[in-house]
């Protein structure tokens, strides 16, 4: 990739940045959703500078990237994207096949970010750390539509620069800011003091992170894919002489949802993860505590945890080596916190945006078609989207960023009615729970799906 340092009217040490109309957009995150948005404003003729926080493109994906997704790769492609990619002649792969993090970031990702028009505008190591209206301040009203964005971001060497910007989406997506494993949405006390043992995510159990779970007792705290996917690996560790012995924490009374849809599962292989579960919970694989609601983690003199809640309202503690905690994403608003946000007080996601993916109302992955009027802030110009304009619900896919993108792209350019008339079809869970199905619901305990992730 170019290094940070590239001419560009836009990356400038000066406080006076050029004319708006000549400013280009900036884009923060360079994973799936932020690729497409790039390649969407190209489209458009609008320029694009790409803003990542990692050393690679898709660096959350990454970090993922021994999870197979529920999704095929017919979900998980941008059409822009694919018609860029096929003019170099890249081949796509088989859309009826399941990717695995891995196979998204090197079969898709990086031959998309390593296209000359968008290598020449993706800017990696740099972490955005505050973004305001260039010289004006959040309360002032006057002038501020038309005032250039200043965004703030530190460079590989841990230099603040600046890119002045007409525009700012913010496709970041929620993978670094995980749930912690406190039930009340504040980390336990002592959590943060046992970090050494704890790991928020999906661990590679069953390959680069085998010999941190090997032989020891492990808590997963969630009932999301994510935990899923992880006492699933753990079960098949756990099999070996090795003795491995899994606990299993999270707050639901009834578990027919985890379990998922059956055959009314449109994704089959998120139907055979439920059944999988399903059929180890059965066997007894797992050491269940369920509702447990945890308070408190205190390390033992062996380096050993104690796990301290309450199980169905009553004192109760777990013996454990390490802890693996699922318990969902959450998005970082602080750098936005100069500007003017409306966003829903219980999601953190756009006001509009809320209603269609609340997960007390319902699991269902047929969520409405929605794009840059769902997404618009009172801040002229700026839009969440991708995993982050979802906040703290557990269901975005892929397919669902993309047509985001592609609509935010068209309002940018001044097409209202491309922007306005957006398509979408998802493959439904065949499961939909709202307050009468489930308790508690699952906005604090589910993680996302491994294909929801790659934003």
């Amino acid at each position: 990739m170019l290094p940070i340092n590239l001419p560009n009217a836009a990356l400038v040490s000066t406080p006076s940045p050029p004319t708006l109309a000549a400013l280009p957009v900036a884009i923060i995150g360079a994973g799936p959703i932020g690729l497409a948005a790039a390649v969407r404003l190209l489209e458009r003729g609008i320029e694009p500078v790409i803003l990542e926080a990692g050393a690679a493109p898709g660096a959350a994906v990454r970090d993922w990237g021994h999870v197979p997704m529920f999704s095929t790769w017919r979900f998980n492609i941008d059409g822009a994207a694919k018609d860029l990619l096929e003019r170099y002649g890249w081949k796509a792969p088989d859309p009826d096949t399941f990717p695995t993090g891995r196979d998204l970031a090197d079969d898709y990702i990086d031959p998309l970010a390593s296209l000359p028009e968008i290598a020449s505008r993706l800017h990696l190591n740099a972490r955005v750390t505050g973004v305001a209206r260039s010289g004006i301040g959040k309360v002032q009203t006057p002038e501020r539509a038309t005032a250039p964005f200043e965004v703030r971001f530190t460079d590989a060497d841990g230099q603040e620069r600046r890119l002045h910007a007409r525009a700012v989406i913010d496709a970041a997506g929620t993978w670094s800011a995980p749930n912690p494993a406190g039930a009340g949405g504040l980390p336990a006390l002592g959590e943060r003091a046992a970090a050494d043992r704890i790991r928020y995510g999906m661990p590679d159990v069953l390959g680069t992170e085998r010999a941190r779970y090997a032989g020891r007792r492990v808590l997963v705290v969630g009932c999301g894919h994510s935990a899923v996917g992880t006492l699933i690996d753990l079960a098949t560790l756990a099999s070996s002489p090795l003795g491995t012995r899994i606990h299993w924490a999270h707050r639901r009374r009834d578990l027919a949802a985890v379990f998922g849809g059956g055959a009314k599962d449109e994704l089959p292989e998120r139907s055979a993860v439920g059944r999988k579960l399903k059929t180890m919970v059965d066997s007894g694989a797992f050491e269940a505590h369920a509702p447990f609601l945890i308070d408190a983690i205190e390390r033992e003199p062996d380096g050993s945890l104690r796990v301290i809640g309450a199980l169905g309202g009553s004192p109760h503690t777990i013996a454990v080596d390490e802890i693996i905690v699922a318990t969902g994403l959450r998005p970082d608003l602080g750098y936005l916190s100069e500007l003017r946000l409306d966003l829903d007080p219980m999601l953190d996601c756009p006001r509009a945006l809320a209603p269609l993916i609340d997960p007390n109302e319902h699991s269902c992955g047929t969520v409405p078609a929605h794009g840059a009027v769902e997404l618009a802030q009172p801040e002229p110009g700026l839009f969440l989207v991708g995993m982050k304009s979802y906040g703290r619900a557990p269901t975005f896919l892929l397919a669902t960023g993309y047509e985001q993108v592609r609509s935010v792209a068209a309002w940018l350019a001044g097409d209202v009615e491309a922007a306005r008339r957006v398509d979408l079809a998802l493959p439904d869970t065949g499961v939909c729970s709202g307050p009468a199905a489930q308790d508690p619901a699952p906005a604090s305990c589910c993680a996302p799906t491994c294909c929801e992730k790659a934003a």
